[in-house]
This record gives structure tokens, sequence and C-alpha cells, in this order.
């Protein structure tokens, strides 16, 4: 009786553990109103390194880059028929900042096209370019 009843509140807990995550998922999915707050995040890097890395985060979430410019630290990109402008700003030589913004000021998009080029970012910023020859 007591392992059917710990079976139970295992199944229980996974089949809720599942679910929080499937709706996590959909909140990032669906389309809603972006708070700016959301949109700017300050990262432990230099200025030049955050711009490789948003170009690999565009491009590894499958966006369309349209322009790039380096000396002024601004990507624009295409992200499900949505424009948004990625700047990268200097903090100071340890730090820079990555905002991006919807062209049109239109906040009411997928938030899961800045958490996933924030992540992307997280996961890779410690890891080092080697050069190959």
């Amino acid at each position: 009786m007591e392992r059917i009843l710990i079976l139970f509140l295992l199944m229980f807990i996974c089949t809720t553990a599942v679910n929080a995550e499937s709706m996590n998922l959909s909140t990032l999915i669906t389309a809603q109103n972006v708070k700016y707050q959301d949109c700017t995040k300050v990262f432990n890097v230099d200025n030049v390194s955050l711009l490789y890395l948003t170009i690999s985060a565009i491009n590894a979430n499958r966006f369309n880059i349209d322009e790039i410019q380096s000396k002024s630290g601004y990507i624009l990109f295409t992200a499900v028929n949505k424009k948004f402008l990625a700047t990268i700003l200097n903090v100071n030589t340890n730090q820079a900042m990555l905002k991006i913004t919807p062209v049109d000021s239109n906040y009411y998009f997928q938030p899961g096209i800045i958490t996933n080029i924030f992540k992307y970012i997280d996961i890779n910023k410690n890891k080092k370019v080697e050069n190959i020859n």
C-alpha cells in the first residue's frame, strides 16, 4: 500500500513538473507585451566580445541579420517577421550592455526572441575562441 502511494506521489510530481515547464515554454512563444526593462541586460564581457556573441546568438537562433555596424555597435535583424535593433553599449572596461528593441517601437512580440539571445550569450561568454592555423 505504501509503495502504491509513493508511486502515485511520484507520478503527480512528475506531471506537475512537466506541466510547469510547458507553461513556461508557452509564455515564451506566445506574443505578449514585453517590458522595456526586459530588453536590456549587462554582461561581464567587453563590448567587442559582446558584439561577436550577439551576432553568434542571432545566427544560432536562425534569425536573419539585415545589417551590422561594428563601429557604432548595432545589429539590425529580423525575427518572426519583425525587425529588431540590438545595440551594444560600453559600461566600463569589463562590462557591456546589450539592448534589443523592436524597430517599430511596438513591444508586443514573443519574449523568447530576447531571452534566447540573452541565454546564448550567458552560456557562451566564458568560452575562448582559438586561432585555427
